[in-house]
Order: C-alpha cells, then sequence, then structure tokens
C-alpha cells in the first residue's frame, strides 16, 4: 500500500473521471467501487468513492457534490519519454478542456496536468546556465512541449 494517495473531490462525475483517466493511461485499473444505497446522501446507485490505478499509481475519487472545485495550483506532473507518449497525452487529456502553455492543460474535469519530457529536467539543470536559458526561454513559447524544439534550442540556441 502506497503511503500517500491522490484523493480527488468531483460533484457528480467521480465514475466518468475514473473511466476516462484509466482509458487514456497504459498499465490502469479500476480497483474498488462503493456505490450510494437509499441512506444516500448521493443518488441511489452511484458512486460515492472508488479506486484506480494510473501505472500503479493509486487514486480515489468521491462524488461529494458541488462544495469544492480543482484548482491548477495542483496538477499531476507526467514523466514521459517519447514526444509519441507526450502527443497522445496531451491531445487525450485535453480534449473537452484547455490547452495551456510550458506543457500545462486543464482537463474537462479541470484538473490539471503537466505532460513533460524526462529530458527537460536533466536540460534545465545543466551546469551551463546558457543553454538552460535558452531551454527555457524556448519552453515559454510552447504550450505543448517539443522535445525536438528543446533540443534544437538547447544545443544550438535559439534564433528567435
Amino acid at each position: 500500500m502506497q503511503k500517500i494517495t491522490p484523493f480527488l473531490w468531483f460533484d457528480d462525475q467521480a465514475e466518468e473521471a475514473m473511466l476516462f483517466y484509466t482509458s487514456v493511461f497504459k498499465n490502469s485499473r479500476i480497483g474498488t467501487v462503493t456505490r450510494y444505497g437509499e441512506a444516500g446522501p448521493g443518488e441511489n446507485g452511484t458512486v460515492m468513492t472508488a479506486t484506480f490505478y494510473l501505472n500503479d499509481q493509486e487514486f480515489i475519487v468521491l462524488n461529494g457534490g458541488p462544495v469544492f472545485s480543482f484548482s491548477p495550483a495542483i496538477s499531476f506532473f507526467v514523466h514521459c519519454e517519447t514526444q509519441e507518449e507526450i502527443d497522445e497525452l496531451w491531445e487525450k487529456l485535453s480534449e473537452g478542456g484547455e490547452k495551456e502553455q510550458c506543457g500545462w492543460l486543464k482537463d474537462q474535469f479541470g484538473i490539471s496536468w503537466q505532460i513533460v519530457p524526462v529530458v527537460l529536467g536533466e536540460m534545465l539543470n545543466d551546469p551551463d546556465k546558457e543553454k538552460s536559458e535558452r531551454v527555457t526561454k524556448a519552453m515559454l513559447q510552447m504550450g505543448k512541449l517539443d522535445i525536438a524544439g528543446l533540443k534544437q534550442a538547447y544545443e544550438k540556441g535559439n534564433d528567435s
């Protein structure tokens, strides 16, 4: 059992969100589902809480009603190895949501995600400050992060 588990409060879309996320990420599965009974407070038969796993990371969802909303102050950071993985996750997660700057997006449920190539961290932490500055400048001009564009800025500079 993992020690810390993200817990997501939805108005009434917990089941829909869980099904969506497990369809987007490989190596994902649904765990337990607890449904409201006649005692409520949710509608009888609807999801009260559920667990699901994305790449072995457990998440818990709750249909708790319109009390709280999501904020970009909390986001899920996804480490991507390839541009294909970035492209796929960017398109799937942003559908019905909002594409933002520097690899950030908001999905259809209002949850913020950062879709980031692993190599970006390596480039930003390079001891050569000129290289890392060029990469930062390139990243700030991107919505979806582009590994080739970041590498070009890192290796040759960015003429823009």
